[in-house]
């Protein structure tokens, strides 16, 4: 306990460790937004009295697996040690399961974004009686956040093994991205379903980022900082479309006031 103690107390006094927290942290809450996207995209599918407790059982479930993968950080590092190797590409665990999460990722992003232009073509279970249709999305949401929890947890937790050797700067890094993320969920979603174009805009930065981690697992390093960019500068231009189109609605508005209701005039 003493030496816990004062190993404690040296990372307290250290500024590198504190500047290691604060470059950790950040890096995991921008690694979380690709989580909790999928998360508000699959919850916004179930009806609302459902979509709250389905997120916060998403987040949850993904601060279960970060700190069990933390717990296990000695076999996590051994993941990324060579298989086996095709036409002189090695492969790992991990490279196995960003693969997989990828292939996962983009099957799930094409399903909805063809749903969402065709949803006449929808899952034959919507024709089913409503109670069996919640119970079964319900459980298959969460069945889906989970394998898409492992993948991105996997991802965050060989980040921060990357960023520092100290496990108590990797634990809180965890715990604040985790509660940012329960903060945001709700309002994340709620604006996500209201806002129909946004959906579109969602799944497209998950099929870019399943392709991200395609190509990472098949050794292609793809520079974040890239990806993030790329997203920011499509939501912006996406919120400068909101703001116009609100624009228009106001004057829309104010025009039929104006005219005694009779928007014609």
């Amino acid at each position: 306990m003493e030496d816990l103690s004062s190993y404690l107390l040296t990372l307290l006094a250290d500024p590198a460790a504190w500047a290691a927290l604060i470059t950790l942290i950040v890096m995991e809450v921008v690694l979380g937004i690709d989580n909790l996207i999928f998360i508000s995209i699959l919850s916004n599918k179930l009806p609302a009295e459902h979509r709250s407790r389905v997120r916060r059982i998403g987040i949850s479930l993904a601060l279960i697996m970060r700190l069990v993968l933390l717990s296990t950080i000695a076999w996590i590092v051994t993941l990324t040690a060579p298989l086996f190797s095709v036409f002189g590409n090695e492969f790992s665990w991990k490279d196995l399961i960003l693969i997989a999460g990828g292939l996962f990722l983009v099957w799930k992003a094409t399903k909805e974004i063809h749903h969402s232009v065709d949803p006449a073509s929808g899952d034959i279970c919507w024709r089913r009686d409503k109670a069996d249709v919640v119970i079964s999305n319900i459980g298959g949401a969460i069945f889906q956040i989970i394998l898409l929890d492992l993948v991105f947890s996997i991802d965050s937790i060989l980040t921060a093994v990357g960023m520092t050797e100290h496990l108590p700067i990797m634990v809180i890094a965890v715990l604040v991205a985790i509660a940012v993320m329960l903060l945001a969920a709700d309002p994340l979603g709620e604006f996500i379903h209201k806002n129909p174009t946004v959906v579109m805009l969602a799944l497209g930065f998950l099929l870019m980022i399943g392709m991200v981690l395609i190509a990472e697992g098949f050794g292609a390093h793809v520079p974040k900082g890239y990806i993030y960019a790329a997203m920011a500068f499509s939501a912006g231009v996406e919120a400068l479309n909101m703001w116009q189109r609100k624009s228009h609605e106001r004057k829309a508005a104010a025009r039929t006031a104006a005219s005694g209701g009779d928007p014609s005039i």
